[in-house]
């Protein structure tokens, strides 16, 4: 079973940068996807990007053209990139991944926190 971790989370003023990383156990390639999901205070968890084993990727609307998901199978590590971030990108970001198209997620971790303000 791979399981993956999720760090470094920091706070960082508007328009700066942050990447995070996603860590597995195992092989991060032979995951279907690897999902970044985030939650802000009073809102539900949501999407934020998605990266398959083929490298299909999606991204929430607000986070196109401001953040990269990438894999490093070398690493067995998947990074968000973020730059210029916005006071409303402050939330608990969490990773997962799925093992086939139709399949759970594994448990959720702690997440981390991330947070934009000057």
């Amino acid at each position: 079973q791979v399981h993956l971790v999720e760090s470094g989370g920091d706070l960082v003023q508007p328009g700066g940068s942050l990447r995070l990383s996603c860590a597995a156990s195992g092989s991060i390639g032979s995951l279907y996807a690897v999902d970044w999901y985030r939650q802000a205070p009073g809102k539900a968890r949501e999407l934020v990007a998605r990266i398959t084993k083929n490298e299909a990727i999606i991204y929430t609307d607000s986070a196109k053209g401001r953040f990269t998901i990438f894999r490093s199978n070398a690493n067995n590590t998947v990074y968000l990139q973020m730059d210029k971030l916005k006071p409303e990108d402050t939330a608990v970001y969490y990773c997962n991944g799925k093992s086939c198209y139709d399949c759970d997620y594994g448990r959720w971790g702690q997440g981390t926190q991330v947070t934009v303000s000057s």
